[in-house]
């Protein structure tokens, strides 16, 4: 399990573990973990052109000393000083000891001021032509601006270091984390860092798992410096041992009714396609059997026999275990109702997320699982569309304590919350080429049969869009693919997880 705590709990941890060490020890243990980050993507360090930009807190002083130890192994450093006099003084006199240079962001229109006899820096300012080019020649840009601690986007002084060091010819290195993102939320609220790689030390961020600042974050390596953290993360990213724990695995004495019975309740007359695709997750989800009610039995019997389909309705459909509800159902809000009465977990998409009545959800006391996508997610909170793009984790928690339900957003960074509170759940997995038409129906269908099984719902989220991502990456290989491709590709995905 890969988790990531908040800056509060990170600060916390850091300060006593610098009560227990000597002055100095845990940014000297960050700096020998970058620079070693550093050197790696180099390759070749000496002869290399290292540059800094070195904001005024602590990021600036682990990005000095990784650059003094760059340069006692032959690199050619320069520090980028945006705050001259409040630049961290240790690792400041580390880099000049070190054969390291440092200068200022320069006067208005001028160069920066180099570092004289007495390490006193001249400029400030603007950031002059000089410098911008100093940052674009560097083979190595290494982002110590701003730390854990910063909000909002970068200060105006900031910015144009930010976009030299995007034409850069050389990789990006941020320093915990891209300089203007938000660490707790992962929200870009104005310009920020681009990193080839992001160096984070003690735990992830929530930022980094995130999008829109995970884009920014580009690889991200975590460097051990000792803390000590609490059992509860903010934010936690099953890997292939913690989904291989979890997923439904027959035994013996199993048969369809003890494995699970899910009945899928979509599809209509114009959507007869959602209803096929939602089977076929569910029929590759883990469930023993399942039973379909709708519209386009023709269609889900011709392309799966084994389905026990029916016209009945939900009620008389049959004994299930779960229900998943909504998937291209129109204007259907009849079954949707039907589906949400019935004591047994409900996974809730597409259509029946407009068709649901709220204080049925809430009312609801078997577990609910709600699968929206950022559009779907902003028409039921009343927000735009970006807004929910722009800020997934405080929407999910938010969809999630309104309905009193677990909610799995789907998008670019999937998040799972439960209403209960607790660690949110990334998914690590996916593929850009996910973005396609019922694609989200064969998630639906595969998580609700996970639901059948008898996962919990965040359980069966969270382990569902793993599944559904890696199905999706194994099935694409770089290349364009519907989601009938991303259905068949689960079993795949299955039994590279189990392996």
């Amino acid at each position: 399990m890969r988790s990531a705590y908040s800056v509060e709990t990170v600060r916390t941890a850091e300060r006593e573990l610098m009560a227990r060490l000597p002055e100095g020890a845990l940014m000297q243990r960050a700096a020998a973990g970058l620079a070693a980050a550093c050197a790696d993507l180099l390759g070749r360090v000496y002869g290399s052109r290292v540059v800094l930009l070195v904001g005024s807190g602590d990021n600036g002083g682990d990005a000095l000393y990784a650059g003094a130890r760059l340069a006692r192994r032959g690199a050619g450093v320069t520090a980028v000083l945006l705050a001259p006099e409040r630049a961290h003084a240790g690792g400041l006199a580390a880099l000049r000891r070190a054969g390291g240079r440092a200068v200022g962001v320069g006067g208005a229109g001028g160069a920066g001021g180099e570092t004289g006899a007495g390490g006193a820096v001249g400029g400030g300012g603007a950031v002059g032509g000089a410098v911008e080019e100093l940052v674009e020649r560097a083979d190595l840009v290494v982002d110590g601006i701003v730390g854990i601690g910063g909000k909002g986007g970068l200060r105006p002084d900031a910015v144009p270091l930010a976009a030299a060091a995007e034409r850069s010819r050389g990789a990006v290195v941020a320093v915990d984390l891209p300089s203007g993102v938000d660490a707790d939320t992962g929200e870009v609220r104005g310009t920020a860092v681009r990193a080839d790689l992001t160096v984070t030390f003690g735990t992830h961020k929530p930022g980094l798992l995130i999008d829109p600042a995970r884009e920014y974050a580009g690889s991200v390596r975590l460097v051990d410096i000792g803390l000590e953290l609490p059992v509860e993360p903010e934010l936690e990213a099953l890997q292939h041992t913690d989904v291989a724990r979890l997923l439904p695995v027959p035994r013996a004495e199993s048969d369809k009714y003890r494995r699970g019975v899910v009945g899928i309740a979509a599809g209509s007359a114009r959507y007869p396609g959602a209803a096929v695709l939602a089977v076929a997750g569910a029929l590759r989800g883990g469930a023993g059997a399942v039973r379909y009610v709708g519209p386009a039995g023709d269609a889900v019997i011709a392309r799966f026999p084994e389905t026990l389909v029916s016209d009945q309705g939900p009620k008389h459909a049959g004994r299930v275990q779960a229900w998943v509800v909504g998937p291209g159902a129109g204007d259907d809000a009849a079954t949707v109702a039907e589906v949400l009465a019935a004591e047994v977990p409900v996974l809730i998409d597409a259509d029946g997320l407009r068709l649901a009545d709220a204080s049925a959800v809430r009312a609801r006391r078997a577990p609910t699982l709600m699968t929206p996508h950022a559009g779907e997610a902003a028409a039921l909170l009343g927000v735009d569309r970006g807004e929910v793009e722009g800020a997934r984790l405080a929407a999910v928690r938010e969809l999630a304590g309104r309905y009193g339900a677990t909610v799995l957003l789907k998008g670019s960074t999937t998040l799972v919350a439960d209403s209960g509170g607790g660690a949110v759940r990334v998914n690590p997995t996916g593929t850009s080429w996910l973005a396609t038409a019922g694609s989200g129906d064969v998630l639906s269908g595969l998580a609700g049969s996970l639901l059948a099984a008898g996962l919990s719902a965040v359980d069966a989220g969270s382990v569902g869009a793993y599944v559904h991502g890696l199905a999706g990456r194994l099935a694409a290989g770089g290349a364009p693919v519907g989601a009938h491709d991303v259905a068949e590709g689960v079993p795949e995905a299955w039994r590279n997880v189990l392996g």
